[in-house]
């Protein structure tokens, strides 16, 4: 007895809850437009007032329509991090294997926000490497977290060079 009753409440309440969302709806939107990500300049729509009258006296208005232009630039891209912003890490506790991997790292032309991420990556090589891993397999996911530092700009460097660039330095320097 219980069982159904709670069924049927159940139910009674689903039917009431899309009662009352279904009357809420009537697809009438406050919003004059919908948003878009593209900018565009619009036109204002003119009205022009003819001066032709007619028989019965009254002056016509014909609007215009309004003239659109759209934008033919590239979609926006996010901007690397500005190193600068970009705060100092304490170096003090790094051994000279890690400064000796970053120092090549910078030589080779791979800037890194935080030295943690350059040596967890240079880590995973090393792991990696011990498994005997493939050069491809390692590739793929020191290629995403070289890419995911804030400081990486592709427009300097494909991300698959800065892989590239961590697996052979960290195998030369830092694997030993």
């Amino acid at each position: 007895m219980h069982r159904t009753r709670g069924k049927v409440i159940g139910v009674v309440v689903g039917i009431a809850a899309t009662g009352l969302l279904a009357a809420c709806g009537n697809n009438d939107s406050t919003a004059s437009n919908t948003p878009t990500l593209a900018h565009s300049t619009t036109a204002a729509p003119s009205t022009t007032a003819s001066a032709s009258t007619g028989a019965t006296g009254q002056q016509s208005q014909a609007p215009e329509p309004a003239q659109t232009t759209a934008d033919t630039a590239t979609p926006e891209r996010p901007q690397p991090v500005p190193t600068n912003a970009v705060p100092t890490e304490d170096t003090s506790k790094l051994t000279d294997k890690d400064k000796k991997f970053l120092d090549a790292l910078k030589a080779a032309g791979v800037a890194t926000s935080s030295p943690d991420i350059a040596l967890s990556i240079g880590t995973y090589v090393c792991q990696g490497v011990a498994a005997n891993a493939s050069d491809q397999d390692l590739m793929t996911f020191v290629t995403a977290m070289a890419g995911s530092d804030p400081s990486f700009d592709p427009a300097k460097m494909p991300v698959e060079k800065a892989g590239r660039i961590y697996i052979d330095t960290a195998k030369a320097t830092y694997c030993q």
